[in-house]
């Protein structure tokens, strides 16, 4: 049996470094990992934030959950399995955006707790902020944006996070908001707050030596 295409593979590296691209960017790419159910607020709070950051001249992308299976994911299911697949993906495209020197923001529900500390382990500890967006189901049913709980709960939709699939919250997420009881612009000002306090102060000095 002959060996693996793979086995032929090795990685290259570049003249131009992570360091360097800091250096053009003026920032420390890190990746702000949104998880939560749907309805929890995820993609609002992520452009917005990318709004935000952007207007104080950040180099930051989101991705969205939606749009991902619009093209990266598109053929994959919605079962444990291909989930997990999806999130892997994400979380090798966010390294290699970080690695360009961008901030990125993903918007995931991301429901197992296995499959958010693979995509850790993926990006870098360093660079990965787990952030949960707590709403409870009940909360994010009473808003059911696309009608998904409704039809979830009349079988039209299997596999559906928070009625027929479970959801892990978070044990010890790096920040945890409250959508329930935040709005979301005080949702995005919360996020903002611990960039600033955390990572934006030092992102804005990277010196060349």
């Amino acid at each position: 049996m002959g060996q693996s295409h793979h086995a032929f593979l090795k990685r290259f590296q570049g003249a131009i470094t992570t360091r360097d691209r800091m250096e053009i960017f003026r920032q420390k790419p890190v990746t702000i990992w949104l998880t939560g159910l749907s309805g929890a607020g995820k993609s609002t709070i992520a452009f917005e934030l990318e709004r935000q950051l952007v207007s104080q001249g950040r180099a930051c992308y989101v991705l969205d959950g939606d749009n991902i299976r619009h093209g990266l994911a598109s053929d994959l299911s919605f079962d444990q399995k291909d989930r997990r697949e999806n999130i892997r993906r994400v979380a090798h495209v966010a390294q290699l955006m970080n690695d360009a020197g961008l901030i990125v923001i993903t918007a995931l529900i991301s429901p197992m707790r296995e499959d958010r500390a693979m995509a850790r382990e993926i990006i870098g500890a360093d660079n990965f902020i787990e952030t949960y967006l707590s709403a409870s189901v009940d909360t994010c049913a009473g808003r059911d944006p696309k009608g998904l709980y409704a039809k979830a709960r009349a079988g039209e939709i299997a596999s559906f996070t928070g009625v027929s699939a479970a959801y892990e919250a978070p044990a010890n997420p790096d920040l945890k908001i409250d959508t329930a009881a935040l709005t979301p612009a005080e949702s995005v000002a919360n996020i903002f707050t611990y960039l600033r306090d955390n990572y934006l102060t030092n992102l804005a000095c990277v010196e060349r030596s």
